[in-house]
């Protein structure tokens, strides 16, 4: 999931959130025995448990801000040019001007120094595992929100926004693996676990690629798409960060401010 922490669950219920933790927790025990049948080193002891740790921050932040969240996304609301019809059509087309909105937001915080500062701890594991999708900046919900602003004014209904948001999100968790291969020819049209370990490779020629949540579509048409041709480096190329959450989570903000960030990573 790029990986983005960006709003509230799929459902105000807790089942469905018990279910997608349970159904995530089976998925991720299910890979690692698969990495040690194959002897890969797809996790590290330390690393996946400071992802964890970092899970556990997030559910708090996203408790504490969704209320910011949800007053941006119904102050835009006041603004908006059209008027979208309760609907399957309605949600349909929210979904994809969601997913290319994602898009945007996922390439603005690749590649300008400030949104890199929040999205820089997603980067900075070195290895590739189910566990890596929750590597997400405590501090994100507090401008994630904005970059759906757009969408609001053309009419999305805000309460599609958030279901599109979550279900985009929800998709990205499996993408963060390296049981996988590629997947034919739906590499370059969807997002896929290949194309998405490319956007965490270090190597020069996968740097700022690949930033499409649900579609590759949008990679292609504005020329960010790479398929996995070489042996992906994970991590970010400014080196190691550590294994203290704290650390991971606000090392870019640390480095922003000394004027020491590196916004390719």
């Amino acid at each position: 999931m790029e990986s983005i922490n960006l709003l509230g669950s799929v459902s105000e219920s807790y089942v469905p959130r018990i279910v997608i933790g349970m159904t995530f927790l089976l998925l991720i025990v299910a890979e690692w025995a698969w990495s040690r049948n194959k002897k890969m080193q797809v996790h590290d002891s330390k690393e996946t448990a400071a992802n964890f740790s970092i899970l556990l921050g997030t559910q708090v932040s996203k408790a504490l801000l969704l209320g910011w969240q949800l007053l941006i996304l119904t102050s835009a609301a006041e603004y908006r040019i059209f008027s979208w019809e309760i609907g399957i059509v309605s949600f349909i087309g929210t979904f994809f001007l969601v997913d290319f909105f994602y898009y945007w937001q996922h390439r603005i915080m690749h590649e300008t120094k400030l949104f890199w500062a929040f999205h820089l701890v997603h980067h900075s594991g070195q290895k590739m595992n189910l566990t890596t999708s929750f590597r997400l900046n405590w501090l994100s919900p507090l401008v994630g929100s904005l970059f759906y602003i757009p969408a609001v004014i053309l009419g999305a209904p805000s309460e599609y926004i958030l279901v599109a948001l979550s279900l985009n999100l929800v998709f990205q968790f499996f993408l963060h693996t390296e049981s996988i291969g590629k997947l034919g020819y739906l590499e370059g049209i969807i997002n896929t676990p290949s194309a998405h370990r490319v956007h965490h490779g270090s190597n020069p020629e996968y740097l700022d690629k690949n930033y499409g949540g649900l579609l590759m579509i949008w990679d292609r048409l504005f020329g960010s798409y790479t398929p996995e041709n070489t042996t992906v480096h994970y991590g970010i190329t400014t080196g190691h960060v550590g294994y203290n959450p704290f650390v991971l989570v606000f090392h870019g903000f640390y480095d922003l401010f000394r004027g020491k960030l590196n916004s390719k990573g």
